[in-house]
């Protein structure tokens, strides 16, 4: 069995770690630094902050895995961006992005003037707690992607990489390419 450290406590994280990883795995949730603003603007900064939050939370287990929410500005508008990072006891780094959204105007030109997603998408919608169920994904999309079926998604891309990676099958598919010269 292994053990994970999971760079956050957001139920919907932590349930989408947990679904995606399966029964055979032990999840254990710490409260892990981003290091990055709290509403990371970028896909760099969406990127490190996934990262660090694997690499926070990594401690004695055998993986780490950080999942972080942003927005990416782009010509055609302010999107939704999802990223996850696993980092393992070797040190090794995976990363994986999840599916992108438009978000509407009147969200972009707040969070433009600096607001964060979360709160907006409380007021917008007039709920509490919107970050922590079906995200602003959920939302837009009428429920059906909600914010912790893209984190599984964005989660067993890392768990895959990081099994392939550690699997016999790199030797026997790719030749040693010093010799082939």
């Amino acid at each position: 069995m292994k053990d994970f450290g999971v760079g956050t406590t957001n139920p919907a994280k932590v349930s989408a770690i947990q679904k995606a990883i399966g029964p055979g795995a032990v999840i254990h949730p710490v409260e892990a630094e981003s290091g990055v603003s709290a509403q990371p603007f970028s896909d760099e900064e969406t990127i490190r902050g996934a990262v660090n939050r694997a690499r926070n939370s990594i401690g004695t287990f055998h993986a780490g895995i950080g999942l972080e929410g942003g927005v990416v500005d782009t010509p055609s508008g302010l999107f939704l961006c999802n990223w996850g990072a696993l980092v393992d006891a070797e040190g090794r780094e995976f990363i994986a992005g999840g599916a992108r959204i438009l978000l509407p105007d009147e969200l972009a030109d707040d969070l433009r003037g600096g607001m964060e997603l979360g709160p907006l998408m409380d007021a917008y919608t007039k709920r509490e707690g919107v970050r922590h169920q079906e995200g602003a994904v959920g939302v837009f999309t009428n429920g059906l992607v909600t914010r912790e079926a893209m984190f599984i998604h964005v989660v067993i891309l890392l768990i895959g990489q990081w099994e392939y990676s550690q699997s016999s099958k790199i030797d026997a598919v790719i030749p040693d390419l010093a010799h082939t010269k």
